[in-house]
């Protein structure tokens, strides 16, 4: 398990724990806070996940230097490159999704 996996998991259970506490006491901006350290958790652990799996496919890579290395390179790359698409694609979307509620929260109070 990566560091980022690990602080992201940290980040997401603090972040939790923030929000839970903001709500209690009716202080928004630390429910917001909380809220916002569980995406970067989020984040974190995904990015910490990809970096796993690039070294276990490099790692994997480095020990199959047979006549298929380079096919096998090639797939990994290729997944990799499918991997790093997908978790950029799912905080882009997780993004705009926050920023369309949070619009729809401000333009209600406005």
């Amino acid at each position: 398990m990566s560091t980022d996996t690990f602080t992201g998991k940290v980040d997401q259970v603090v972040g939790k724990a923030k929000q839970g506490i903001g709500e209690a006491t009716g202080d928004q901006e630390l429910a917001n806070a909380g809220a916002a350290d569980q995406v970067k958790g989020n984040a974190k652990e995904a990015w910490g996940t990809v970096k796993d799996a690039a070294s276990d496919v490099g790692t994997h890579t480095q020990t199959n230097a047979d006549v298929h290395a380079t096919e096998t390179r090639t797939d990994a790359d290729a997944n990799a490159h499918d991997l790093r698409n997908k978790v950029t694609s799912a905080a882009e979307t997780l993004k705009d999704k926050i920023t369309g509620k949070t619009d729809e929260v401000r333009a209600r109070n406005n």
